[in-house]
């Protein structure tokens, strides 16, 4: 069995190809490998992926060079996207060009390769803005995001329910809540926060760190995914969208603790008022998924912070050495 995936150099996509490869499945991976964060870390988890494993690096906005990786590929593990809130208010084209005509390409790709039985592709919580219910359903109105980052991300989840309707295409989002662990982004704030602690550098809170997240450890979010992999969408609902979350909103400063707790250092905290696009708290319903696939989410932020950390020490001994 053959699948591509985008984004496969980032961290949800370099997870979900070592767990496919572990399963013998044959994964072609793509990734532009971008400066928005740390080359170097990209390129040390494609170093770690090995047999079965061919990589293209390439733009998923180059519609035309997409369109040739179809041979063979029976699922699309779609998790290539430019991330990150508040970038998308500083350079807003870059979200436009990966998110929106990036998905399109792969929606492209789905329709015109026979052989594509499943396009599986990431959403994100922020769809659901800042004034929805808790915990959030995919019930819930997604029409009023506050940012261009979950506006691209809803507009996707649009384009594929167009294109499911149009050409038939089999299709699952998934609403992606606060991913975290062991070679993670940079540019999250539980990775952002180790390295201010580490440096001995301020580590900006908002409201005193009394927002709530739902952090979801990477082990979870393969397991959903791979689950999401294993039951395709049928007839009577083509397009699914699914949260895959933690179903726990944890406060900011007890992540903060864990990491002092965990680096055996202290941290030095600012507080900073709420910034206008972030929520308040977020917090994942996962029954839809559960009733699915079985999914339940199994490791406490206690548990998984450690684990980070331990990686995290590790890969800033390799990364002083490059």
């Amino acid at each position: 069995m053959r699948v591509l995936v985008t984004g496969v150099a980032g961290f949800v996509g370099y997870h979900v190809a070592q767990a496919l490869l572990a399963r013998g499945v044959e994964v072609v991976g793509v990734d532009d490998l971008n400066t928005y964060y740390d080359v170097r870390l990209k390129q040390a988890r494609l170093a770690r992926l090995g047999k079965g494993f061919t990589f293209h690096k390439l733009d998923i906005a180059d519609h035309a060079s997409v369109l040739r990786l179809g041979d063979g590929v029976e699922v699309i593990v779609h998790v290539a996207a430019q991330a990150g809130v508040r970038y998308s208010l500083e350079n807003p084209f870059a979200y436009a060009a990966s998110n929106l005509t990036g998905h399109l390409s792969l929606l492209e790709l789905a329709r015109h390769t026979k052989s594509v039985k499943h396009l599986i592709y990431a959403s994100s919580s922020s769809v659901y803005g800042t004034g929805s219910v808790l915990p959030y359903a995919e019930s819930e109105r997604a029409d009023k995001p506050s940012s261009l980052y979950a506006a691209t991300k809803r507009a996707d989840e649009l384009m594929s329910a167009s294109y499911t309707h149009l050409f038939g295409l089999k299709q699952t989002g998934l609403r992606f809540f606060t991913v975290y662990g062991p070679w993670g982004r940079p540019d999250m704030a539980y990775f952002g926060f180790a390295e201010a602690i580490m440096a001995g550098e301020p580590v900006t809170l908002y409201e005193n760190g009394g927002l709530k997240r739902d952090f979801t450890y990477i082990d979870d979010i393969v397991a959903g995914i791979l689950g999401v992999f294993d039951h395709l969408p049928g007839d009577d609902e083509p397009h699914r969208l699914f949260n895959i979350g933690n179903h726990r909103a944890e406060y900011v400063r007890d992540l903060v603790r864990l990491l002092e707790d965990s680096l055996g250092r202290e941290a030095v905290t600012v507080s900073l008022p709420k910034p206008e696009a972030d929520p308040v708290e977020t917090c994942a319903d996962v029954r839809a998924l559960h009733d699915l696939c079985g999914y339940v989410p199994s490791t406490t932020l206690e548990e998984g912070i450690p684990r980070f950390v331990e990686w995290y020490l590790k890969w800033r001994e390799i990364r002083a050495g490059l």
